[in-house]
């Protein structure tokens, strides 16, 4: 991992991964638990994580997608950094207003790069991937900060969609142990 990466996954594990009890989606009790909205929420360490994204882009990137909720805020810095438009995509449309899966500008018939926060088995984004496609848009990428799945877990490549990532859960493992 080039110099760069492994100072960012050190940045981003010191600061996400905190100690104490916590209680997993799963039920499990844990000592340790990785707090990903705190590098999100730092402007420094979001600006690098958009940052290392761009060069990520598929160069067919018309609209970057920001992922509910985690992807929303890399997404728009990357919108910012490369003047790219961005939309935001929710978990399922919205019931009242414009009852919209996406909000933001136009993306039919144009590429859609996802941005999401951490990939574990990519279920979420295979559902917006899914539900972008079938109102028009074009979305074979996804670039996330962070892959955690292990292998096999993934299933984005079922529905033709290439997961790009800066870190992986194993980078920030060793960078933990530097």
């Amino acid at each position: 991992m080039p110099n760069d990466l492994t100072r960012l996954a050190a940045a981003i594990d010191g600061t996400c991964r905190i100690r104490g009890s916590f209680t997993l989606r799963s039920g499990i009790t844990t000592n340790e638990y990785f707090d990903k909205y705190r590098f999100e929420g730092d402007p420094d360490l979001l600006r690098e994580v958009a940052q290392a994204m761009v060069p990520l882009l598929p160069s067919d990137t018309d609209v970057v997608g920001g992922l509910e909720l985690g992807g929303i805020p890399i997404a728009t810095m990357v919108s910012s950094i490369t003047g790219l438009p961005a939309i935001f995509v929710r978990k399922e449309a919205k019931t009242h207003g414009t009852c919209k899966l996406a909000e933001g500008g136009d993306f039919t018939g144009r590429t859609v790069t996802l941005i999401e926060d951490i990939v574990t088995t990519g279920g979420a984004v295979r559902d917006a991937a899914i539900a972008l496609r079938e109102l028009d848009g074009i979305v074979h990428t996804v670039v996330c900060a962070i892959d955690r799945s292990e292998p096999g877990q993934n299933v984005l490549d079922q529905i033709g969609l290439s997961t790009v990532s800066i870190l992986t859960k194993a980078d920030l493992d060793t960078a933990r142990r530097v």
